[in-house]
């Protein structure tokens, strides 16, 4: 599924227009980014949570030379799933 049809499905669901669908969606993705980008967790009970976590800085190889490469920290964002999400799949 893709962003417009995710669209589409939410406008069908809450019986909106897929004009306030999108920007709901939109919405929504801005305010779990900017959480993120604070270094705060989203939490939908049920649903899952949207967190960062630290990649720790590493040595790497160069795949042509074998020479090493130092890969610096980053954060990722990541989602763990909840347990309603889990069985729901399951």
């Amino acid at each position: 599924m893709n962003k417009s049809e995710l669209i589409d499905a939410v406008a069908e669901s809450a019986d909106l227009s897929k004009a306030a669908a999108g920007r709901a969606i939109d919405g929504f993705i801005s305010a779990v980014s900017d959480t993120l980008q604070k270094g705060e967790q989203v939490t939908l009970v049920g649903f899952g949570t949207f967190l960062v976590r630290t990649r720790k800085a590493r040595t790497g190889r160069n795949p042509q030379t074998g020479a090493p490469i130092d890969i610096p920290e980053a954060n990722n964002p990541a989602f763990k799933a909840g347990k309603a999400l889990k069985d729901a799949v399951n």
